[in-house]
C-alpha cells in the first residue's frame, strides 16, 4: 500500500492475533448484537474525530492508484466496500472508510422507522464463520438517516432501501419512494433491496414483473426530484439459474446501474440454531454461503458480460475470495462476515493482496483484471489476462503464505 506508515505484514499478524485472542475471550461472550454496538460506539466516535479520522486513514486507508475503481459514476478507492447491515443508521461510515473500506453501504433503511424483531436477533456460526440473522430491518427511518448523512463526507455511501414490515407488496413502490424521497439527495448510489428473507413477502418482488414496477415507481420519483442517482438492485441466492436469468436480462432491459448479488440464504440445511427453530425465518451468510455466491456471480456475468457493474457479496471471508469475486466479474466486491471474523486490519489486508495482484498481473489497475476469470474474459480495450507483461499468478499464491486460510 502506498501509505507511508501503514503496517507491516508481521505488525497486522500481531494485530490479527490479539484480535483472535480478543474475539475469543472477550466478544463471543456478549451477544452478538451488543458486540456489534461496542464496535459502532468505539469506531463511530473515532470517525467523527478529524484528527484520530485522519490518523486512521494515513494509516490505513487505500492510497494505491492500482485499487481504484471508476464506476456507477464514481471514483472508488478500493473496489472493497462494507456491505448493508454492517452501518444500519450511519453511525460509523466515516470510521469505517478510515479503517481501509472503500466505500459504505448504509441500511437497510425504511421510509419509517422499524424497531425489528425482537433480541436476541442475531447468532454467530463460529465453527463453520457463518451468521445466523432474523433482524427484520431495524433502524431509524428515512429522515434520521438522511440528517445524519446531510453535507459532504470523505467515505463514498451508498443506501440500501427497503419495504416497511407493515406495507403489503401491493404498496411497495409507494413505500419506497417515500424513503427515497428523503434518502436520494444524500446518496451516492441506491439499492433496492428485494431479497431479505426476513421481511414478509419481499423475496417476491424478485419476480421481474414486480421489479420492473418497482423501478419504474423509485425513477419517477427521482425524477421529481430531479436527482440522477445511480440505482441498483440487490438480489438473493436461492433463486434458480432461469430465475436469474430473468432479472440479468430485466435488469439490461431496464437500464438498472448494476446488480448486487447475493443477500443471505433461507437454505440452513445441516445448520443447527440455539436460538430459533428451524422453520423460523432467518438469514445465513459468511463462509457457508461462499460456493452459492459465487455461482450466481458467475451466472451473472455469464449473462450481462460487462454491459452491467456487478457488486459481489456474500461469504467474502479471505482476501483470495475477494479476489476470486473480481476475477469471475465482479467490478466491487462487499464484505460483512469476513470483517466480523478478521477484525479491523481485516481490509487492510484485502487491499494488500488485491494491490499486490494487480502489480503481479502487470495490470494498470485492479479493473483491469475484473472478469479475467469468466468465460468471456475482459471487456475490450482493457488489458486481457493474457495480455499481461507478465504471466497472471494464481489468486492464492498472492496472499501471505499462499493458503486461502480465514485472516
Amino acid at each position: 500500500m502506498h501509505a507511508g506508515s501503514a503496517p507491516r505484514h508481521g505488525q497486522s499478524r500481531v494485530v490479527a492475533l490479539i484480535y483472535r485472542l480478543f474475539f475469543r475471550l472477550v466478544l463471543r461472550r456478549l451477544d452478538a448484537e451488543r458486540a456489534h454496538d461496542l464496535a459502532v460506539t468505539l469506531l463511530g466516535r473515532a470517525g467523527r474525530v478529524r484528527p484520530i479520522r485522519r490518523l486512521l486513514r494515513r494509516v490505513l486507508a487505500p492510497t494505491d492508484p492500482v485499487l481504484r475503481v471508476r464506476a456507477l459514476g464514481l471514483t472508488f478507492p478500493s473496489p472493497l466496500g462494507v456491505a448493508a447491515g454492517m452501518d444500519k443508521n450511519a453511525d460509523w461510515f466515516e470510521g469505517l472508510g478510515a479503517i481501509g473500506f472503500g466505500f459504505v453501504e448504509v441500511g437497510t433503511v425504511t421510509a419509517g422507522d422499524q424497531d425489528g424483531a425482537a433480541k436476541p436477533r442475531i447468532e454467530r456460526l463460529e465453527e463453520t464463520a457463518g451468521l445466523l440473522n432474523w433482524m427484520g430491518f431495524p433502524n431509524a427511518g428515512a429522515k434520521t438517516i438522511a440528517r445524519k448523512l446531510a453535507g459532504p463526507h470523505e467515505t463514498i455511501v451508498g443506501v440500501n432501501v427497503g419495504k416497511s414490515k407493515a406495507i403489503p407488496i401491493q404498496e411497495a413502490g409507494g413505500d419506497y419512494r417515500a424513503a427515497v424521497r428523503q434518502l436520494g439527495p444524500c446518496a451516492d448510489y441506491l439499492v433496492l433491496n428485494v431479497s431479505s428473507p426476513n421481511t414478509p413477502g419481499l423475496r417476491e418482488m424478485q419476480a421481474t414483473e414486480l421489479l420492473r414496477r418497482l423501478v419504474a415507481e423509485v425513477r419517477d420519483e427521482l425524477d421529481d426530484l430531479d436527482l440522477r442517482v445511480p440505482l441498483l438492485v440487490k438480489i438473493g441466492p436461492d433463486l434458480s439459474d432461469r430465475e436469474l436469468d430473468d432479472v440479468a436480462d430485466a435488469a439490461l432491459e431496464l437500464s438498472l446501474d448494476g446488480l448486487i448479488a447475493v443477500n443471505s440464504t433461507v437454505d440452513r440445511r445441516g445448520f443447527v440454531s440455539r436460538l430459533i427453530g428451524p422453520d423460523d425465518p432467518a438469514g445465513l451468510s459468511g463462509a457457508p454461503l461462499t460456493q452459492r455466491a459465487l455461482e450466481v456471480l458467475q451466472r451473472l456475468r455469464s449473462r450481462v458480460g460487462d454491459r452491467l457493474p456487478l457488486v459481489a457479496v456474500g461469504g467474502i471471508q479471505t482476501p483470495a475470495d475477494a479476489l476470486d469475486r473480481i476475477l469471475a466479474g465482479a467490478t466491487l466486491v462487499q464484505g460483512y462476515s469476513g470483517f466480523v471474523y478478521g477484525g479491523p486490519l481485516w481490509p487492510w489486508r484485502v487491499n494488500r493482496t488485491l494491490a499486490r495482484f494487480a502489480r503481479n498481473s502487470g495490470a494498470s489497475s485492479i479493473e483491469d483484471v475484473v472478469g479475467a476469470d469468466a468465460p468471456n474474459g475482459r471487456r475490450e480495450g482493457h488489458a486481457a489476462t493474457s495480455g499481461c507483461s507478465s504471466p497472471r499468478p494464481d489468486a492464492a499464491s498472492v496472499v501471505a503464505g499462499g493458503a486461502r486460510r480465514r485472516v
